[in-house]
């Protein structure tokens, strides 16, 4: 049996399959930062405390976001050549959630409730997928 994603056209079908596996990454980093957070006693926001969870999340996200990377998104085994660009597209994107999203809320701190942070994250994804598909040919 085919998943419906296999019907699509190469191209599309990668970044349909990207982002299904950003939203279950997504899901697994909050998982694991909400339980971090239980553990370290609720740590209040911008605390040491509370980005040690959230680096916990994130790291923990990674491992098997790599895998179905390789496996369901670009169709590719794992090694050392797509791990590493794997590793440099999480670092990038890292920076931008830590750098770029703060630093937009303060430049432009009027734009809608929200939208910022939408348009910053979807500009992160594209920059993503862009890193990753250097990395992840077959």
């Amino acid at each position: 049996m085919k998943l419906p994603t296999a019907y699509l056209p190469d191209r599309i079908r990668s970044i349909v399959r990207f982002c299904i596996v950003g939203n279950v990454g997504t899901f697994v980093q909050t998982g694991f930062f909400l339980l971090a957070m239980l553990v370290l006693g609720e740590p209040e926001q911008n605390t040491v405390l509370y980005y040690v969870a959230f680096g916990i999340g994130f790291v923990l996200e990674m491992i098997p976001n790599y895998f179905l990377s390789n496996w369901y998104t670009f169709g590719t085994k794992p090694n050392i050549k797509n791990a590493g660009g794997f590793v440099l597209a999480r670092a990038i994107n890292l920076v931008i959630q830590f750098g770029l999203l703060p630093l937009a809320i303060r430049l432009m701190p009027n734009v809608g409730d929200g939208v910022l942070g939408w348009i910053v994250i979807f500009v992160a994804g594209i920059i993503n997928y862009l890193v990753l598909t250097l990395f992840f040919k077959k």
